[in-house]
């Protein structure tokens, strides 16, 4: 099969004019060079026109240019939203195994190899704690320690907070089950479920710092699901598996607050098709506590 050659690339008044030749309306067209000074074409149309046109085909004549910024407004919104309560998943779980590892080991004991299920990765992580001590060994805290205690060594406590959501995920999968086990009983969760989804909160915490695509795209590191969830037609590839996920992790005041405001944004987009987040038409009762 012959490999497909680059597009010649186009101005914005080129890309404008390409997009009336493809059918899309354009009621605005200074609005239009506006936004695509502004956001690219790749970023904005190649992405959030993904099942509004066949492919290789035209639109329909009756999607418009505004349509599909409001997909990439929408997507931005949704985007923010989550990155605020999935930071707040990442401090919690950063605190509980804080609390649980240090009076369980010692403030020390994330050096002890025994204190963990592979070796190997326990290497792998003291050479990523190193490296970011290093990188922050300006930071008051981190020189206070080198500084003024025996063996310039991090507590726990401390070093914890230089690492990212990525190496916590990767803390706690190499920890001993029973340990895990107890962490995820603050959860009231099984903790291969607790790994699993801590995994996928950093991936997905990490589209939403990078500007990246929550609607209408699969998902590559995805959660496992409770059977209940299965069985209701949620999948695990689109965001909606995400947030079935995201709701044992709160308390019910909060997730009312996170409902009401994921609603408010749906209907503030009407273009916004659900189905393609995966969302199930009783969505709202799958996702109440």
């Amino acid at each position: 099969m012959a490999l497909k050659q680059h597009q010649p690339p186009m101005t914005v008044a080129q890309q404008i004019e390409n997009l009336k030749a493809l059918n899309l309306v354009i009621p605005d067209e200074k609005y239009a060079e506006l936004t695509l000074n502004s956001i690219s074409y790749f970023r904005l149309i190649k992405a959030y026109g993904l099942g509004l046109k066949a492919k290789n085909a035209s639109f329909d004549g009756k999607t418009t240019f505004d349509d599909i910024v409001a997909l990439y407004n929408f997507n931005e919104k949704l985007r923010q939203m989550l990155f605020i309560y999935i930071e707040h998943i990442e401090v919690t779980l950063r605190c509980r195994i804080t609390n649980y590892f240090s009076c369980a080991y010692g403030v020390l004991g994330y050096e002890d190899s025994s204190n963990f299920v592979d070796s190997q990765h326990h290497a792998d992580l003291m050479q990523e704690i190193q490296e970011e001590i290093s990188r922050n060994s300006r930071a008051p805290f981190v020189k206070n320690f080198r500084t003024n205690y025996s063996g310039g060594k991090l507590p726990f406590y401390a070093l914890v907070e230089l690492f990212s959501f990525g190496t916590l995920s990767k803390f706690y999968k190499n920890m001993k089950p029973a340990d895990k086990k107890a962490v995820a009983q603050l959860y009231g969760i099984g903790y291969t479920y607790l790994e699993s989804w801590f995994e996928h909160f950093a991936y997905v915490r990490n589209i939403c710092a990078h500007y990246g695509r929550l609607y209408n795209v699969n998902l590559s590191k995805t959660p496992a699901l409770y059977k209940q969830y299965t069985h209701q037609g949620i999948s695990n590839l689109r965001i909606i598996g995400t947030l079935v996920c995201m709701k044992h992790l709160f308390c019910d005041s909060e997730w009312d607050k996170f409902l009401t405001a994921l609603k408010a944004l749906i209907t503030e987009y009407p273009q916004v098709k659900i189905e393609w987040m995966g969302f199930p038409s009783d969505w709202e009762s799958i996702l109440s506590k």
